[in-house]
């Protein structure tokens, strides 16, 4: 379990580095804008890109559980 989590935790920051880089070059790379009524797209793309490595971190981790419990579950069902 420790190894999952450290693997996860890795996963998770390269991640992380990398929605953070793509933001920091689409702002430098993108002209400014003159419309500022839009909304902010980069950090919408943040939080979405933030929340998706969350739920797969969640999921990574509680993966095993989950199926641990499905399987007591179902040999339960069949006896």
């Amino acid at each position: 379990m420790k190894q999952i989590a450290s693997k996860l935790s890795v996963i998770s920051f390269l991640l992380l580095c990398s929605s953070w880089l793509f933001v920091v070059v689409a702002r430098r790379v993108l002209p400014p804008r003159e419309d500022r009524e839009r909304g902010d797209v980069p950090g919408w793309v943040m939080i979405t890109l933030m929340s998706a490595i969350l739920v797969a971190g969640l999921l990574a981790i509680a993966t095993p559980a989950l199926s641990d419990l499905f399987n007591q579950a179902m040999s339960k069902v069949g006896k």
